[in-house]
């Protein structure tokens, strides 16, 4: 059963304090998408941040289980009693957002739950699809995107921002009993060694960062190649927003990619500067405006048969 509107319109205080609390890129990119795209993004952040937080908050696994198993049979009926949960239920039918989606980000955010050690590239790749690259997918139902061609290269800046996220997050991360960083570029380190890291294992640790942050600048253009897709008014919010976050990467670099030293963060001017350099851009941003080049699929040859991915079997119809 939808959500009545009353329950819609009491759930967006709550979302609004969450945006401008834990996710304060998006919040001041908000702005940009105007009202009724701003309040609908506010209300998808909520409830994604609301699993997220099922996880990291739990008072135990088993209680984050039962928390999950609830949600996703929600999902799976259609209907629930938690207000938040039907707000986004009703978010997703009127934007006609595949519940599909959603349950892959349930699964993601799950995998938190046991002891994290990410083995290679395409595993952790597949990680960031499922709880960042699945939002993307979401996104563009906010956003009323039609074409199917820009479901991949929504995945690539949710992707993008997952990798940036786990670059800055190593030592809160291993405080969590989770590796995301791969063994193949890091070997077998425990996350004791990640929070503050032996000067004999540094060099190898801020080489694995450097990497992931160069594979993460790879997925930025491809989303920002996609922007053409998106409604003229939605286009330089998304655009901001992919700026500014991916400038996280560029404050790592600038302390030669030593996380451990403090957590990276984006000033309040580097994020005008930014936010003014990509609106005074646009012009000769060919992606803002048209098709440049096809979506490069070798991106998406770890996320084979995933929804929304240009390996699928949808996209591919």
């Amino acid at each position: 059963m939808p959500a009545q509107p009353s329950t819609v319109h009491q759930s967006m205080p709550d979302a609004e304090v969450v945006l401008a609390t834990k996710g304060r890129t998006f919040y001041w990119a908000r702005y940009l998408l105007g009202r009724v795209y701003g309040g609908r993004a506010t209300r998808l952040y909520g409830f994604c941040r609301h699993l997220d937080d099922l996880v990291d908050e739990a008072s135990s696994t088993d209680e984050a289980r039962q928390a999950l198993a609830v949600h996703r049979c929600a999902l799976l009926s259609g209907c629930s009693s938690d207000p938040l949960v039907s707000d986004a239920l009703a978010l997703m039918q009127q934007c006609a957002i595949e519940p599909i989606y959603a349950l892959e980000l349930i699964s993601g955010v799950e995998s938190d739950l046991e002891a994290v050690r990410i083995a290679d590239v395409d595993e952790l790749l597949r990680y960031c699809y499922k709880v960042a690259g699945t939002v993307g997918l979401m996104m563009t139902g906010v956003l009323d995107v039609k074409c199917q061609r820009a479901l991949p290269h929504a995945i690539d800046l949710g992707i993008a921002m997952q990798l940036t996220n786990i670059c800055r997050d190593v030592a809160d991360d291993a405080k969590l009993n989770r590796r995301y960083l791969p063994a193949t570029l890091v070997g077998d380190l425990e996350v004791n060694q990640l929070i503050a890291p032996d000067p004999s294992i540094q060099s190898e640790i801020k080489h694995c960062v450097k990497t992931l942050l160069a594979l993460a600048d790879q997925y930025y253009k491809s989303g920002e190649a996609g922007l053409h897709y998106l409604p003229l008014n939605a286009r330089a919010a998304i655009l901001v927003a992919a700026r500014v976050y991916r400038e996280i990467g560029q404050v790592l670099k600038a302390r030669d990619f030593a996380y451990w030293e403090s957590r990276a963060y984006v000033t309040q001017p580097v994020k005008l500067a930014k936010t003014a350099a990509a609106l005074v851009g646009t012009p000769s941003n060919s992606g803002f405006w048209y098709e440049k080049n096809p979506h490069d699929s070798a991106l998406h040859a770890a996320l084979k048969g995933l929804p929304g991915t240009s390996q699928s079997t949808e996209y591919a119809n």
